[in-house]
């Protein structure tokens, strides 16, 4: 039905005659002459319709936006005053022959326009109008480009593109898993992934060296921005590499998307440790466009007569750390105020503050509301630590360690956006060397990647008896704040993950239970292995400048995990539940909370 694409048409067209199809993506009258902007997937180009041929210019006349068309036509040059350069095809238009209107269009229930203010509700119910959007297509298009690049780099490097199931068994992360009723074990459930992980580590033991899947996961967590119940791996596992190897390998893939996708050089990417990341940045995803770093001031503070620096600042698992933000005395107290709120989101109190607002004159210069606790040396030490200058702002942040750096490391982005202090326009880094493991709230343990995460350099008897100070192998590539992807070389020793287990209080019982089959796999000669997942929804994204992973998804869910297009989730029908051996409690209603609250 085509002979081009709308948008492919050129110069190199010229005196050619085209057949095209696609949608109206705006119609004109202009003065007895019909000017129709003819979109499809690959672009816009305007064909033209004179009153010459007078049959198919009353059809012209009649059509509105999103009717389904073909044309047939002649392409022109356009003259240089009218050549648009912002279209592909703006040195051209078509002269209009030939015009079928393959199917009409009822009123649009949404804003079509570039600059369109339709809800996410709006979008995601009429998803299949949202995506006519160029805006939309062109980042559904790049999607397909990363994806065929990827396949083109790990096919060449001797990856193999292996299916792993999707009903499988629950994972040690089994709160999140969203569960399948199995209707020939009735009572039972299959769960859906959360990662291949497992399956991708038999795939090594069984000999298949290099394993790639560009695969769905699934997660029943609550949402955010860059986080779906289903999303999308690029998962790769390796045998006989060493963690430096696969980082070179994967690096070397991102390095070479970045390139041939965006023309973008992203160069080396440097290594930054876990223990570095935390206390530069406040976060082990630093974004390095950012100047500003946290300092600590536990030292100069320890000492002075205000409970809330010398607390933590003599604690143990304390911290006092600052910022030092160029040019923020300006703030008013009322912005203040509101950085204040701000870090209370992430656990902290409250925020102190240091302005200085003329250098020259001491302790006269210095406006702050705990300047009364601080004496002039403790003042002198804060001002040439942080090498602020006049006009500079001086933040507070002291709490217990893991707070501070929480709020600390969210402060130091808004205020990096606020004061537009970015700088370069990518910065990647591996982050490196994470603790195995973490205190939970309740003091026990918790695996910081996932339990088959290997230690450097440790025995199983040398982890199990201090684990907290064991180190993984394990590494994450960080882009401008974001955590592309993260891996770890893998146990490969049944003794080291009977340990790992036991160190997270999995008994013996419960790990044959859950794991027996892994354990047991592990006693048959299985190689050293490490891996990698990315997320690509993350990847797209930061690619294309979208601010959510939603904007790079097809048929994405909402924040609240539904579907606004076809009305999932939905109730079951009870024939089914009754066949599968499921009973449904039915959630209480608000009235009947109320009641039972009288």
């Amino acid at each position: 039905m085509r002979s081009h694409y709308c948008g492919d048409v050129n110069k190199s067209h010229v005196g050619q005659e085209v057949t095209l199809v696609g949608w109206v993506n705006r119609s004109r009258d202009l003065g007895g002459v019909v000017f129709l902007d003819l979109r499809d997937r690959e672009g816009i180009v305007q064909v033209v319709y004179d009153p010459d041929l007078p049959e198919v210019f009353d059809v012209a006349s009649t059509l509105r936006s999103e009717f389904c068309v073909q044309i047939k036509g002649l392409v022109r040059a356009r003259p240089d005053s009218q050549v648009n350069a912002d279209m592909r095809t703006g040195e051209v238009e078509i002269l209009g022959l030939e015009l079928t209107i393959l199917n009409s269009s009822a009123p649009l229930p949404i804003n079509m326009d570039k600059n369109q203010h339709n809800t996410e509700e709006q979008r995601l119910k009429y998803r299949y109008l949202d995506l006519r959007r160029p805006e939309m297509a062109d980042r559904i298009v790049f999607r397909s480009k990363v994806t065929s690049a990827v396949r083109r780099f790990l096919d060449g490097n001797g990856f193999l593109d292996i299916e792993t199931p999707i009903l499988t068994k629950a994972t040690p992360e089994g709160a999140r898993d969203y569960l399948v009723p199995s209707r020939t074990y009735k009572g039972q459930f299959f769960a859906l992934p959360q990662s291949p992980q497992l399956f991708k580590q038999l795939l090594m033991m069984s000999g298949f060296d290099r394993y790639y899947q560009i695969v769905k996961c699934f997660r029943d967590e609550d949402l955010r921005a860059d986080r779906q119940p289903e999303f999308t791996q690029i998962d790769i596992e390796t045998s006989f590499m060493t963690s430096t190897q696969v980082m070179d390998k994967t690096e070397e893939m991102v390095r070479g998307l970045f390139k041939e996708l965006l023309n973008v050089d992203l160069g080396e990417f440097p290594k930054m440790t876990f223990e570095e990341a935390m206390r530069r940045f406040g976060s082990d995803k630093p974004d390095l466009r950012n100047p500003l770093e946290l300092i600590d001031v536990a030292d100069i503070v320890k000492d002075v007569e205000f409970a809330v620096f010398n607390g933590p600042a003599n604690d143990p698992e304390g911290r006092v750390a600052v910022l030092s933000i160029p040019g923020g005395a300006k703030l008013s107290r009322k912005q203040l105020d509101e950085y204040a709120k701000y870090v209370t989101i992430y656990g902290a109190k409250g925020l102190a503050w240091m302005k200085v607002n003329d250098l020259a004159l001491g302790m006269e210069g210095i406006q702050s509301p705990v300047l009364k606790f601080l004496s002039e040396d403790v003042v002198k030490a804060l001002l040439e630590r942080t090498g602020a200058q006049t006009g500079d702002l001086i933040l507070f942040g002291a709490d217990k360690a893991n707070v501070v750096a929480e709020a600390m490391g969210a402060l130091r982005l808004k205020a990096g956006e606020d004061f537009d202090l970015l700088q370069g326009e990518w910065k990647p880094l591996w982050v490196v060397d994470f603790p195995m493991f973490e205190r939970t709230s309740d003091g026990g343990l918790h695996a910081m990647h996932h339990p088959f995460t290997a230690p450097s350099n440790m025995t199983p008897e040398e982890l199990e008896a201090n684990p907290i100070a064991a180190i993984s192998d394990a590494y994450d590539m960080v882009l401008n704040g974001c955590e592309l992807g993260g891996g770890s070389v893998r146990i490969h020793d049944s003794k080291m993950q009977s340990a790992v287990f036991r160190i997270l209080g999995i008994n013996d019982e419960e790990a044959s239970e859950k794991f027996g089959f892994l354990l047991e796999a592990l006693r048959y000669g299985t190689p050293p292995h490490a891996g990698l997942a990315f997320g690509l929804d993350r990847i797209i994204m930061l690619m294309t400048g979208a601010s959510s992973i939603r904007d790079v998804m097809a048929f994405p869910k909402t924040t609240t995990a539904a579907c606004p297009l076809t009305n999932a989730p939905g109730f079951a029908n009870p024939v089914q539940l009754a066949e599968l051996g499921v009973s449904v409690v039915e959630a209480e209603s608000k009235e009947t909370d109320a009641k039972d609250a009288e």
